[in-house]
């Protein structure tokens, strides 16, 4: 199987199994294992915060964030499409009692500085109270630029309000924009991060650790994020066999994502020359759009499920859902590049279809 599913689909490499059985272990709820305090130190220090907290998930890592920053009737201005507010399971709402503002997105992505500034309400009963803004960087792949992030971090302070990232693809942004000027990710990923109250890092997407994400903020943050991770029963014992992945992962997988993304545009120079060529898909394939290690095609609804069943016979697995433009509909589907992609599985992708 060549599964593009997501890139949370990857698999351990065996360095990174070697150094989770090697990892020394203690009782993380007592804070003392060794191998989650030198993950959480590590990280910290890596993209420029006072402290970091380690839990199961980008999800609860995200969720903990908003309970942190906001109290009970109290709103965070998010984005349409955003993790935090469409495909978390309502979190805030459901256990944070927290407002969600969505706002639409432009179309590199961002959200409009004056949407912001315009969704945030004046300090009367009949509203919710504005706290937060939430950013997401990536976002279906794309990334969201250095001058803007710091833009929003600058409008945040001003408004004064909290401002949060998840973060689960930091780090393909960070490297994005570090082979775009040629300079270092981990530099650029500090700056994206710069003026942020709090940042979500997921471990088990591209970084391809088995699970796993950090929370990073100030001390007294991450204080108050240790209180709700336990309410939220995400506090682990002897965790330390799943931070020296996380520890592995920032250790040595962030440069190699270049290669992710550089996979994904060899993908999408094949679909589009399928798109343009193939005598049974001419006209109904469309590459919709590529950014990083993201892109998505959209098929024609008359032929989309029979290409989705013969890439699945050819050991192609993807992820698609239902959409309509220009009074047609298609099916959109989505490709994403892993550490478990490699050129050979681009190549067969393009072959399978081409065979169609």
């Amino acid at each position: 199987m060549t599964d593009f599913r997501s890139d949370t689909v990857t698999q351990p490499s065996e360095a990174m199994k070697a150094a989770m059985l090697a990892a020394p272990l203690g009782d993380d709820v007592f804070q003392d294992d060794p191998t989650v305090n030198e993950l959480q130190r590590y990280a910290a220090e890596l993209l420029g915060f006072e402290a970091a907290l380690f839990a199961p998930s980008g999800t609860q890592t995200n969720l903990i964030a908003l309970m942190a920053h906001c109290q009970r009737g109290d709103e965070a201005i998010v984005g349409q499409q955003w993790h935090t507010y469409r495909w978390e399971g309502g979190g805030m709402a459901v256990l944070g009692s927290i407002q969600p503002q969505p706002l639409e997105h432009q179309p590199d992505g961002t959200l409009a500085l004056e949407h912001i500034r315009a969704a945030v309400k004046p300090d009367d009963p009949h509203f919710a109270r504005t706290k937060l803004i939430v950013m997401e960087n990536t976002t279906g792949g794309k990334v969201l630029p250095l001058d803007y992030m710091n833009s929003v971090a600058t409008l945040a302070k001003e408004l004064g309000l909290k401002c949060h990232i998840d973060g689960a693809r930091l780090m393909n942004a960070a490297v994005a924009l570090a082979t775009a000027d040629d300079s270092d990710p981990i530099q650029k990923a500090r700056q994206l991060c710069a003026g942020f109250d709090s940042v979500s890092l997921c471990l088990s997407k591209g970084l391809g650790a088995p699970i796993g994400s950090l929370l990073l903020g100030s001390h007294a943050f991450i204080q108050q994020a240790r209180r709700l991770r336990k309410m939220l029963g995400g506090g682990m014992r002897q965790a330390g066999v799943l931070a020296a992945a996380g520890l592995y992962a920032l250790q040595h997988n962030i440069q190699r994502l270049a290669e992710d993304h550089q996979n994904a545009q060899q993908l999408a120079e094949g679909l589009q020359r399928i798109a343009i060529e193939h005598p049974r898909l001419k006209g109904k394939l469309e590459l919709v759009s590529v950014h990083t290690n993201i892109l998505f095609t959209d098929i024609a609804a008359d032929v989309a499920d029979d290409v989705l069943e013969h890439l699945a016979e050819q050991g192609i697995r993807l992820t698609s859902s239902n959409c309509s433009k220009a009074d047609q509909d298609y099916k959109r589907v989505r490709w994403v590049t892993h550490l478990d992609i490699q050129p050979e599985h681009i190549q067969q992708a393009i072959d399978s279809l081409r065979v169609f």
